[in-house]
């Protein structure tokens, strides 16, 4: 291996010298050999096996000079009704499986850790959402309870003082996953409404797990939702709900009170809330339990947090860890909003307005907001008034322009939702000079786009104050971007829509599931092929005519590269449906 990444940097060395000769910025071979500096590699259990939760957070990783070791995909990958099974069996990830590969990057010698505890308490996202038992099955058909068996794992990890162990965690969002052990969406609606009802207030010694778990049946004035669900013959389906969710705060509150214990200073709670509400819903109760039981160092700093968002989780771990292991110390941040919501949620699953869940996310990086700032953080929010949509763009833009001008490194969040349709994407194409840009979203839930769109950006804006990027990292960085921007202008703005009218309107299927009923997979990804082929070109086209940012604009000028060549390749559907895409994407040499 060590040979091999020796011959790869002598051709790449080659291909450098050549600088812009003919050819010199066609797209090389992907995957290029993964470089990191020896003992920063990081044992990484993913939520799912969601792009979001694997190929982007290897991008990210790598951009900041980490290497991932993940386990064999079999054994945290989620599969949706009807579709092939894992090896195991099951619809679900391994527990157990994953509980002994952990162990034995232990026994390797690994000291950094990120560990989704819905894959190791449940299997992953969706299937934390419906389990109700606490066994575990192991191989030889006995079975183990999965506290003890996460308690163990905590008290290995906590045994060598070196180990830094980031754990992610979540509040359930307000139903569980259409498609997956026979949800149905009627199931989806009647269980999400039932969520969204309000709850009694707990406070004090009140908020305990006992009482949490009865609260979930009683309304603010004393309303018996049991009784109330039976009347709409919603009972048996609530029940099963609230027991998935007691069984939920249970393993959590066992992985809070280890680490209050001492030997875990190390380590980290990262709890995301899921999909919400701004109503007093269910999950209330829940996130001021968990409130209460985030822990602060000796200097009372914050090393537990609760925040927006949970598909992004492992980004702001990632992120995280590489402020910590450097010296970070906070900076400052201007932020601008354009379009005049943030007060507001930024969608229907938000429980927060825009401005509250971007501050957060600020205080979690250890940002101040500065006018004076060189970082800056530009938000397309939802329009205030509709007739003023392309006046917001254009403010954006402009403002988008001018930091460009000034060298002045800047992060772009798309929070508006799709109310702005593709203009957006096509003013941004035509006007903006996209490969300048530190880090952007607006693919997908509006849950997750700031804590995505941070993460990465402040995370790339600290390897350049620290003057430390390499050709690797830079390349991983670009990738990060690529695919955000790719994926959201391109997939989620033309393409996708256009499967899902043909997906419904032309076949009669899901695109939920193409497995319910079973369509033509091969037809569905050649469609997608020829669609992002045809919208990606005037996108690729700009970032390969853009600079980046190669080094921070504090002493004189600020350092630029040039993008290389841009390919796609290797299109899927992760999980058989259209909601989301994964690719491969090949760069050219920079300049």
């Amino acid at each position: 291996m060590k040979r091999a990444k020796r011959l790869w940097g002598a051709l790449l060395a080659l291909i450098l010298l050549a600088g812009c000769a003919p050819g010199g910025t066609k797209p090389l071979p992907y995957p290029e050999p993964a470089s990191s500096e020896p003992g920063k590699t990081v044992a990484y259990v993913p939520l799912d096996d969601r792009p979001d939760n694997v190929e982007r957070v290897v991008y990210l990783a790598e951009s900041l000079g980490y290497a991932l070791d993940m386990p064999d995909r079999d054994l945290y990958r989620t599969a949706l009704d009807h579709q092939p099974p894992n090896e195991n069996g099951t619809q679900c990830g391994d527990p157990w499986a994953l509980y002994q590969w952990v162990l034995e990057q232990e026994e390797a010698g690994c000291d950094r850790y990120i560990l989704s505890l819905d894959q190791l308490h449940s299997g992953g996202l969706v299937a934390s959402r419906s389990m109700t038992g606490y066994d575990i099955e192991l191989p030889d058909g006995g079975t183990a309870r999965v506290y003890s068996m996460m308690e163990k794992l905590l008290t290995a990890l906590s045994a060598d003082e070196n180990n830094v162990v980031w754990l992610l965690d979540s509040v359930m969002r307000l139903a569980p996953t259409v498609g997956y052990e026979g949800g149905t969406l009627e199931d989806y609606n009647a269980i999400r409404a039932f969520g969204a009802l309000p709850r009694q207030t707990l406070e004090g010694e009140a908020l305990n797990l006992e009482d949490l778990e009865e609260n979930y049946w009683w309304g603010p004035n004393g309303e018996n939702l049991r009784s109330q669900t039976k009347e709409e013959g919603t009972y048996e389906t609530a029940l099963r709900h609230v027991r998935s969710r007691g069984r939920k705060m249970t393993l959590s509150y066992v992985v809070q009170n280890t680490l209050r214990k001492p030997g875990y200073e190390n380590f980290r709670l990262l709890i995301g809330i899921d999909d919400s509400s701004l109503e007093d819903c269910i999950q209330k109760n829940e996130i001021a339990y968990f409130r209460q039981g985030l822990r602060t160092d000796e200097n009372g700093r914050q090393i537990d947090w609760l925040l927006s968002g949970v598909d992004d989780l492992a980004f702001k771990a990632v992120a995280r860890m590489y402020l910590d292991e450097t010296d970070w110390g906070g900076h400052s941040v201007n932020i601008q909003y354009f379009g005049g919501t943030e007060d507001r949620p930024a969608c229907e699953y938000d429980f927060q307005p825009l401005w509250k869940i971007v501050d957060e996310h600020l205080q979690f990086f250890d940002l101040l907001e500065d006018k004076a700032a060189h970082l800056h953080v530009l938000v397309l929010t939802q329009p205030e008034d509709e007739t003023l949509k392309q006046t917001y763009i254009s403010q954006a833009l402009q403002t988008l322009e001018d930091r460009r001008k000034q060298q002045q490194p800047t992060i772009l969040i798309d929070a508006g939702n799709g109310t702005y349709g593709t203009a957006f994407y096509v003013a941004l194409t035509k006007k903006a000079e996209l490969g300048y840009l530190l880090a952007y979203s607006g693919m997908l839930d509006m849950a997750i786009v700031t804590g995505t769109a941070l993460s990465h950006g402040v995370a790339r804006y600290a390897v350049l104050r620290n003057g430390e990027n390499t050709d690797a990292m830079d390349r991983a960085w670009a990738r990060t971007l690529a695919d955000s921007v790719l994926k959201d202008f391109c997939y989620k703005g033309v393409v996708r829509n256009d499967l899902l009218h043909y997906i419904r309107n032309d076949l009669g299927g899901d695109a939920n599931n193409f497995w319910s009923p079973e369509l033509d997979r091969e037809d569905l990804l050649r469609r997608l092929e020829e669609g992002m082929e045809r919208e990606t070109a005037p996108v690729i086209r700009n970032l390969e005519r853009s600079s980046f940012l190669s080094s921070a604009p504090y002493n004189g000028e600020a350092g630029e590269r040039r993008w290389g060549g841009i390919a796609l390749e290797n299109y899927r559907f992760p999980w058989d449906r259209a909601f989301e895409i994964g690719m491969d994407i090949r760069l050219g040499v920079f300049g």
